[in-house]
């Protein structure tokens, strides 16, 4: 099987979410992640790379695996979250200081080494790092896609808004079963 010329793109998915608001976004993360997981696995079976784009959260100097063991550790409210989607040893893994997965981090080399010329979307949270992500692919002309049921953000209204901003754009928006590699 080739190489496929799209990427997962999996942002901040690997998150202690120890924050006011993070059992709310967990509530709403869970189902996403199930999602994403069943996504990842049929998207690399078609020959798509998998790609972890994750806040380093102002730790610069930890790598992208101590993030995973953190955020796994037991009494952590992300935990779930990162038990489920821990990375395989043949995804990428990309951290990032804020907001976009493009912002001052190597993804952008990273898409045009491996040939990639559209990014699927999934993660948290739809209303500002999805949001941010996929205006910046979209600047980068690459095509964006937005698996909806694969993000999540605080609140289900915050996530529909977003959603909503991404249509008018010429980003697509749809399901995740509608999606191939």
């Amino acid at each position: 099987m080739g190489r496929s010329r799209s990427a997962l793109l999996i942002i901040d998915m690997i998150n202690a979410l120890d924050f006011p608001e993070g059992q709310q976004l967990l509530r709403h993360a869970l189902p996403v992640a199930r999602r994403i997981a069943r996504l990842k696995q049929r998207l690399k079976q078609e020959g798509a790379a998998a790609i972890y784009v994750n806040d380093n959260f102002t730790h610069w100097q930890y790598e992208f695996r101590e993030v995973v063991a953190i955020c796994s550790q037991d009494g952590v409210t992300g935990a779930p979250l990162a038990r489920l989607l821990a990375p395989d040893s043949e995804d990428y893994m990309v951290l990032k200081p804020q907001h976009s997965a493009f912002y001052n981090t190597p993804l952008e080399a990273l898409l045009q080494f491996l040939g990639i010329q559209r990014v699927i979307l999934t993660g948290i949270a739809g209303d500002n790092c999805v949001l941010a992500s996929a205006m910046d692919a979209h600047m980068r002309r690459l095509e964006v896609v937005v698996a909806q049921d694969c993000v999540a953000s605080i609140t289900p209204l915050r996530n529909r808004n977003a959603l909503a901003v991404l249509r008018t754009l010429p980003i697509e928006v749809v399901a995740s079963a509608r999606i191939s590699g």
